[in-house]
């Protein structure tokens, strides 16, 4: 596993880290977590290095090892489409894959119906309709619990992303801005996803609506169903497993 960093747009310096030969996969990670958390951690990362493919994962601004700027104007509207798209040209890639979990699916999702990235195929994991339509409502969630942080008691819906912020040390004012840089999609835009898509979700998951109905709204989508919540289904083996399957095996 390499790690190093890069400059996006503005300058802000972003951690790359990537593993293995071949065809080029680019993962993004979820909201306040990590490529480390989401990726290396659990295997899947190694699982498809295994099999052929070069793995790209990027910590986006505010998270993992990548730089957390406080100043407001660091976070123009969908920052992180344009750091995934200065990623790609930074590695200078023309064929290749992308996969996101949560908010990196939510990124991926966004950056392709756009327009900003080509994609030869998508996989979205952990996220839904209302993970996409409905963001204001499910931002309003991590706003409060970034500001009342200190004060949110035990068995409150909160406190487990609370506790989950501390853990990974993110910084809190940073984490606001960043939340209001997501603008909700218009679903119809979806339309504009032709390239073959994967949906893989939780059978316990609804943290951003429904998969399945994702999925439906897709031109040329593929559902799995995997074991787990929004929280455990990231760190199960079935996860890389079927984006394994869903890939192809490329050694």
């Amino acid at each position: 596993m390499k790690l190093e960093m890069f400059d996006s747009f503005d300058g802000t310096r972003l951690a790359l880290h990537r593993t293995g030969q071949g065809r080029p996969l680019v993962l993004l990670h979820g909201l306040f977590s990590s490529a480390e958390m989401n990726w290396i951690k659990w295997g899947h990362a190694q699982l498809l290095a295994d099999h052929g493919f070069e793995v790209f994962m990027l910590d986006f601004r505010v998270h993992g090892e990548s730089e957390a700027p406080q100043e407001a104007e660091a976070y123009p509207t969908n920052v992180l489409v344009r750091d995934v798209a200065a990623l790609i040209d930074h590695l200078s890639l023309d064929a290749y894959d992308l996969a996101g979990f949560s908010l990196g699916a939510r990124t991926a999702l966004h950056a392709a119906a756009q327009g900003v990235l080509h994609p030869a195929r998508l996989i979205a994991g952990g996220m839904g309709t209302a993970g996409l339509g409905e963001w204001a409502r499910r931002s309003a969630f991590f706003k409060r619990v970034i500001d009342e942080f200190e004060s949110i008691p035990r068995g409150d819906p909160a406190y487990f992303s609370m506790q989950f912020l501390k853990s990974q040390g993110v910084d809190r004012v940073a984490a606001r801005h960043l939340l209001d840089t997501m603008p909700d999609l218009d679903l119809a835009m979806l339309s504009n996803l032709t390239m073959p898509t994967l949906v893989v979700c939780g059978d316990e998951d609804q943290d951003n609506g429904s998969a399945e109905d994702l999925a439906a709204l897709l031109p040329d989508a593929t559902y799995r169903e995997i074991p787990g919540s929004h929280m455990g289904s990231v760190t199960k083996p079935e996860l890389g497993q079927a984006m394994v399957e869903w890939l192809g095996d490329r050694t």
